[in-house]
């Protein structure tokens, strides 16, 4: 462990830096993860605005606890760190963390089905029930190129608004929640919503959408299935499956 990085930071965030390194080897584990593209940011606990992130260059399942890039709002880093952070993620996130208290953490992948979702005309369709929990709290962006230009912040910002999920046209998939836990519970459904929309597409029959009554009472309903918990019900077990494959995403 590298215990020169841990004993810098408080224990909350020490315990920050542990779940988004879990998160980081979850995506590796589900292959969701894009070589070394793609980001997952978590808010450091305290009155600072101050973020963690991947160090760029390091696959997903490299990453640890100690290895996460502490930063502020212009990317800055604010922990002296031999990693560089890749700009155009951190456009991204910051625009999130800056303008949404509530967004803890922002999880955004570039998997296949995410990006054929992304290329649809229509989006994300009823057509499950797997879709329907995202379906309620989804935005959609359109692409204006890699994400480098700080003029788009207002716009990225704007059409996420107060959903959980954005689907970014020609591009990807993004989850924020106040926890670690909670974005990637989202993600885990987005991704896996893509994944049978596009499996059910490739049959050729025409689908079947889920009514709109129906669609209206699903976020009562999803709070009664995670018990109020949400991300909160699966993380601990999740943390124990990577105990057992390979704990190091702790040091």
């Amino acid at each position: 462990m590298n215990n020169s990085i841990k004993m810098q930071v408080s224990d909350e965030e020490w315990k920050a830096r542990v779940d988004l390194a879990a998160c980081y080897r979850i995506v590796a584990m589900y292959g969701w993860d894009d070589l070394v593209f793609t980001h997952i940011s978590a808010r450091v606990p305290g009155g600072e605005d101050h973020f963690l992130i991947n160090p760029y260059g390091l696959l997903f399942e490299e990453i640890t606890a100690s290895s996460l890039v502490k930063v502020d709002l212009d990317g800055e880093k604010v922990l002296d760190s031999p990693h560089p952070v890749n700009p155009a993620g951190f456009v991204i996130h910051s625009a999130i963390h800056a303008s949404r208290e509530d967004a803890g953490c922002v999880l955004h992948t570039h998997t296949k089905a995410g990006i054929a979702v992304s290329a649809q005309e229509d989006g994300l369709l009823p057509i499950s029930q797997t879709s329907l929990f995202p379906y309620v709290t989804l935005g959609y962006h359109n692409y204006e190129g890699v994400a480098l230009n700080d003029d788009e912040k207002p716009r990225l910002v704007a059409d996420l608004g107060m959903n959980n999920a954005l689907i970014l046209r020609n591009h990807g998939l993004l989850t924020t929640a106040p926890t670690v836990a909670d974005a990637f519970l989202f993600m885990y459904v987005l991704e896996t919503a893509c994944q049978i929309q596009i499996m059910a597409q490739s049959g050729g029959s025409e689908l079947v959408q889920v009514p709109e009554p129906v669609i209206a009472g699903i976020q009562a309903q999803a709070e009664q299935v995670t018990k109020g918990l949400g991300g909160a019900l699966v993380w601990p077990a999740l943390l124990r499956k990577l105990d057992r494959r390979d704990a190091s995403f702790r040091d």
